[in-house]
């Protein structure tokens, strides 16, 4: 196990959300970030609220690289129209993310582990880059082995998340679809998330 995943509720108490929405996060019982100092917090400055806001959704993602969201965040803003809707959908996009949001992992950094260990098929085909990019119609399923595995059959069970209207769920053939890209206000994001203070953030 990886050491961002080691320590991925530590990102809660640092941020001061509970970022997945998960009734075992520490910060539901010590409301105070991690170390002796974390008891101490001051009114944040400008840059301050719009760093807080970048690493609440990079730490969402599984904690993306700051190299590999920096060209999310530049390709958003080359595309057409509002880059902070743009970058939200690019992120949806990430096939990690879409097996988290099928159930198909209860959390997304067991998503990113399925998907390196080679468990996901897109269209058919294996496909094993959990920052592999969906499109529109592409078909995601879980291969024989991991359709076996008591954590997607766990997940998938579990009431404690919804799939969001953009995707399309067959639980029986553990199978999805990507059916459009989600704007802002489609995804169940348990928290608020502010990518336009990202933006503000990267176009300082």
């Amino acid at each position: 196990m990886t050491k961002r995943a080691e320590s991925k509720y530590k990102i809660n108490r640092r941020l001061n959300a509970n970022l997945w929405g998960r009734a075992k996060s520490p910060l539901n019982k010590r409301e105070y970030g991690p170390g002796q100092h974390g008891q101490r917090r001051k009114k944040p400055s400008d840059f301050g609220t719009q760093l807080m806001a970048k690493q609440k959704l990079k730490g969402y993602y599984g904690n993306i690289g700051e190299r590999q969201f920096r060209k999310l965040y530049d390709e958003a803003s080359r595309r057409k129209g509002d880059t902070s809707e743009n970058l939200i959908e690019l992120l949806e996009r990430r096939l990690d993310a879409i097996v988290y949001r099928l159930k198909f992992a209860p959390t997304v950094f067991s998503a990113r582990q399925i998907v390196n260990h080679g468990h996901i098929d897109v269209n058919g085909r294996r496909v094993t880059i959990p920052s592999y990019r969906v499109k529109d119609g592409d078909v995601i399923s879980m291969r024989k082995k991991g359709k076996e595995m008591a954590l997607v059959i766990g997940s998938l069970d579990s009431q404690e998340r919804d799939v969001p209207d953009y995707l399309e769920c067959d639980v029986k053939a553990m199978s999805g679809k990507f059916i459009r890209a989600p704007k802002l206000a489609d995804v169940p994001y348990p928290v608020q998330m502010e990518p336009n203070l990202v933006v503000e953030f990267y176009s300082r």
